[in-house]
């Protein structure tokens, strides 16, 4: 499922889905500069101010894995924590609106395999 991992003198290990890594690149360029410092932020404080956990009762996920939402502006980053296994996982970049997060369950299949 995932890509990239990223490591540095980081507490988590940053992993960007393959979606993720290439969206990045489509995004304007104020709120690219903006996303780009946020995940890398995320290694390091996966739960930052501006970033709030999602409802995932309806969801079939591991219970040490932790949906959030990072909101910047317009644009919502999607992304899992998992404080056992010391990894962060962007799963989507979307704007909102539209964005209604239906797709959370697809986002979030295979997140503790």
């Amino acid at each position: 499922m995932g890509e990239r991992p990223l490591k540095a003198d980081y507490s988590y290990t940053l992993w960007l889905e393959k979606e993720v890594h290439s969206g990045r690149k489509r995004l304007p360029g104020k709120v690219r500069q903006r996303v780009k410092r946020a995940l890398d932020t995320l290694a390091s404080d996966p739960r930052p101010a501006n970033s709030q956990p999602l409802d995932m009762t309806d969801l079939d996920i591991p219970a040490m894995v932790e949906i959030r939402r990072l909101r910047m502006e317009k644009w919502r980053v999607i992304y899992a924590v998992n404080d056992t296994e010391e990894w962060v996982w962007v799963l989507a970049i979307r704007q909102r609106p539209p964005y209604d997060y239906e797709d959370l369950y697809e986002l979030a299949t295979g997140l503790g395999d």
